[in-house]
């Protein structure tokens, strides 16, 4: 049943990002680059992790979230959002850093710590621009997505702070940015 749970969960990712991507290609929405840089690098990591510490096919969702997001990230370098800010910046270079941190840490729980704290970092430049510029992301894959990692942890093969830990906070981070993109989308039209 977890396996069945894992390849739904999984599936769900592609069924969000084939919206975010046509609007991607249409121009309507224009995705942070270095956010989604980030996020697929410590996807990667925090897969490893997850699959060499019995998450099973909890994981399955962690990978295919590598691959649409450095799918997203080669469309953003063309389609992307070209407002670039210092702080922006700053957050890439303190993930990148971060992650140097990760290759020295030989504790698996204080890694994941690090890298969903590096994913974190990455969301930073895409809340600041979803923000200001709310309707430049697709409200659909930040709702599918917050649900879809809620999912993922009911295929976890092994509940521990190390497998959980990513799910629960991208779980509830999707839906907080989803809530910020409907109230900004409501402050703006009025």
């Amino acid at each position: 049943m977890k396996e069945l749970i894992g390849i739904i969960a999984a599936a769900l990712a592609f069924v969000a990002y084939i919206p975010y991507i046509r609007d991607i290609l249409k121009g309507k929405t224009k995705p942070h680059i270095y956010s989604w840089f980030v996020w697929g690098f410590a996807a990667i990591l925090i897969f490893a992790l997850q699959t060499t510490h019995g998450a099973g096919a909890g994981a399955y969702t962690t990978a295919t979230v590598a691959v649409m997001c450095f799918i997203v990230c080669l469309l953003g370098l063309r389609n992307g959002t070209k407002y670039i800010t210092r702080l922006d910046t700053l957050f890439l270079v303190l993930a990148l850093i971060a992650a140097g941190v990760w290759l020295f840490a030989k504790r698996p729980t204080l890694s994941m710590a690090l890298l969903v704290s590096i994913d974190m970092l990455g969301f930073a430049p895409s809340v600041r621009k979803g923000w200001h510029k709310p309707y430049e992301e697709t409200l659909s894959l930040w709702s599918i997505n917050g649900g879809r990692h809620a999912l993922s942890i009911l295929a976890l093969q092994n509940y521990t702070l190390l497998t959980l830990l990513n799910p629960v906070v991208w779980s509830i981070c999707n839906l907080t940015f989803c809530g910020v993109l409907m109230i900004r989308r409501r402050a703006i039209r009025k």
